[in-house]
């Protein structure tokens, strides 16, 4: 039996303008590092299947696992907040895209 240890969710409105500017800057961060993905996504799934990819700075970084991917990007691009993992599955196939319901082949 596996048992799982629960903590408590804690769900807190943020009012203060410099935070919420902080939260949109993160926000558009990732926004462009998902973009660079998209735009590169053909040749970075097929160059690095069953790896770990993480995207900061517009830049790609591939390891083994994923603290290693998170790692060597933050090493690089420290001020990076916004930054995107992945794994790539081994084998290509057909998956139902979670936002939009849309069957898509990875």
């Amino acid at each position: 039996m596996i048992a799982m240890k629960s903590s408590p969710l804690a769900m807190v409105e943020v009012t203060d303008p410099q935070e919420i500017a902080k939260i949109k800057a993160q926000r558009e961060r990732f926004r462009k590092n998902s973009d660079w993905l998209q735009a590169h996504v053909p040749q970075v799934y097929a160059q690095h299947r069953s790896k770990f990819v993480c995207v900061a700075g517009q830049k790609l970084f591939v390891a083994d696992t994923a603290p290693e991917a998170v790692a060597t990007a933050r090493k690089t691009h420290s001020d990076d907040d916004g930054l995107l993992l992945r794994y790539i599955p081994r084998e290509r196939m057909e998956r139902v895209h979670a936002h939009s319901g849309a069957l898509v082949a990875v």
